[in-house]
């Protein structure tokens, strides 16, 4: 948007006509980009805009059939002498004691009822409200209906009022006539506090040499080329300048001419719009300057995030508990069944963390909130130092390029919600299927094989405790069948214990084995859903910036082009 300011000035060249729908749309660019950075940029830097919204707004659903024209001057420089004369009645008042204006009046060319709301809102009181309009003008005033001329109060005064006055009026008018006189047209106050802020609005600014008169003929040349040259270096190159003197109507044909001319065109309202909108623009470029955001942090900086908020998160120590409990689990169901009881008197892992596994509700998004909070450990004053430089690093990537009221906005937006991460996290955590809900098929096979043989050594068992019982009683012993040279009843209980501590030892590595899958693919899922809390809590609220930042962009762009 560099070359906003150069397109505003070509826009001056000339005498163009402002379209009125061109207009509306410029402004309507402005509340666009005043909604796109909204709560984003300082207000401070933004009050000038919404004024603008405001006044124009206002000003062009008052009356389109009147110009605003102010008369505006030093103390003595015989503005109100002009507003008199222009009147031809005497309106305001004269006299040799300074300031001499202390209020601002008002005189209307046509029906007073017409330009009433408008005054209102300028803020003319009722009383200094004066019509122009009698029927012993005939037509010689029908040329300037639809003015309303104001006579301003000194700018110079050494009132503070009548200078806040002046002020807040020179932001309301159409056109602006400044008067200066031969004693003090060169007055660095007007020059550097006026004229030179006005060059936006060269298109609806008069400047007159008044009083005239009271320079020698061969004078005033000089005068009016001196004071060209000052307007020159004020940015008020092509400015109508005139020399006007109130006691003499041949002095103030000119001026009467270019008001005639103003009333006729219908266009000084517009244009004044059309410059404050221009300069509202200006002010607003370096805001938004003409960088192209990428559409977020790179994939390296979102990497280094989601590992910040896996540490965070204790998703390291949760994978770790998902291995543990999947051997303890696996060692439940495929151990030896006698030694069975005794694994199930350890705590489980996971239980102990209060991760028994998702349910159906917590893995519900509507039912969310009611997922009890997790026993993962606190992270540790290092993790949460790496998280915070995470998000720093989001945000520093997310805002490289962009003019220098972004990158605190595009900050603040990352840390928006750094109070609820830990909570975020949690959840995620606890809603996160970490696999070891259902039992593997293989667990119920090798647990059937344990009961088989453990069944066999329990027989086995039987067997040779009832035959030692019946020799003790001196009964007839039983008959034990012979494997080999064993008895059966030795080979059961024997083979019964072999083999169930063969089928544990080569269930073991294969348990091993399943735990560390069991430990990767929860850590996958814990990884992803820990990612998802990461785009919702610090990238949507980055991303959220920076499309802003594109429509503020696209905004001011808009209202640039005239």
């Amino acid at each position: 948007m560099s070359n906003i300011t150069g397109r505003i000035r070509e826009a001056f060249r000339g005498d163009q006509r402002v379209d009125p729908d061109t207009l509306i749309a410029r402004l309507d660019a402005v509340r666009r980009f005043l909604t796109a950075v909204d709560g984003l940029l300082p207000d401070a830097e933004l009050v000038p805009a919404h004024t603008l919204v405001e006044r124009a707004g206002t000003r062009l659903a008052l009356s389109r059939d009147h110009t605003v024209v102010a008369l505006a001057g030093a103390t003595g420089s015989g503005k109100s002498s002009l507003f008199n004369a222009l009147a031809q009645l005497e309106l305001s008042p004269v006299g040799v004691r300074r300031p001499t204006t202390g209020v601002t009046h008002a005189c209307v060319w046509g029906p007073l009822e017409g330009a009433n709301r408008l005054l209102d809102w300028i803020g003319v009181l009722p009383r200094h409200r004066f019509v122009r309009e009698s029927a012993l003008d005939a037509d010689d005033e029908t040329a300037l209906h639809g003015l309303i001329l104001l006579d301003l109060p000194d700018f110079d005064s050494v009132q503070r009022s009548h200078r806040l006055e002046v002020d807040r009026l020179l932001g309301l008018v159409d056109q602006v006539v400044w008067v200066v006189d031969p004693q003090k047209y060169a007055d660095r106050v007007i020059h550097d506090s006026y004229l030179r802020e006005f060059h936006r609005h060269r298109d609806v600014t008069l400047v007159v040499l008044n009083q005239a008169d009271r320079l020698p003929p061969s004078e005033l040349p000089r005068v009016l080329d001196d004071l060209r040259r000052l307007l020159d270096s004020d940015g008020l190159t092509g400015v109508p300048l005139l020399a006007t003197t109130a006691i003499d109507p041949a002095g103030m044909v000119g001026l009467r001419s270019a008001l005639e001319r103003t009333v006729a065109e219908r266009q000084a309202a517009l244009r004044r719009l059309a410059g404050d909108v221009d300069s509202v623009v200006a002010g607003l470029d370096e805001l938004v300057g003409s960088a192209r955001p990428a559409g977020g942090p790179d994939d390296a900086t979102v990497a280094g995030l989601n590992r910040a908020l896996a540490g965070a998160a204790g998703v390291p120590a949760v994978s770790e508990a998902v291995e543990r409990a999947y051997r303890h689990r696996a060692g439940a169901a495929t151990g030896w069944p006698l030694v069975r009881g005794w694994r199930r008197l350890r705590p489980d892992p996971l239980r102990r963390l209060h991760l028994p596994g998702p349910t159906r509700e917590a893995a519900d998004p509507e039912a969310e909130s009611l997922v009890a909070a997790t026993s993962v450990p606190d992270p540790t004053v290092a993790q949460r130092s790496a998280l915070g430089l995470a998000v720093r690093a989001v945000a520093d990537r997310a805002a490289a390029g962009l003019p220098a009221a972004w990158p605190t906005a595009v900050t603040s937006a990352a840390r928006s919600r750094h109070d609820d991460l830990p909570d975020a996290l949690d959840r995620a955590i606890a809603g996160t299927d970490l696999g070891l809900d259902r039992r593997p098929l293989w667990w119920r096979i090798v647990g059937g094989v344990q009961w088989l043989v453990t069944l066999a050594a329990v027989v086995g068992l039987g067997w040779l405790v009832l035959g030692y019982a019946l020799r003790v009683l001196g009964l007839p012993a039983l008959d034990n069948p012979m494997v080999g040279e064993v008895p059966l009843p030795t080979v059961l209980l024997l083979g019964g214990l072999l083999a169930g501590l063969l089928v544990a030892a080569l269930t073991r590595p294969v348990v091993r084995w399943a735990a560390q899958r069991a430990r990767a693919r929860a850590r996958q899922r814990l990884t992803v859903r820990v990612a998802e809390v990461g785009e919702e809590y610090v990238l949507a609220p980055v991303r959220i910036v920076l499309a802003s930042y594109a429509q503020a962009r696209d905004a001011l762009r808009d209202a640039a082009r005239r």
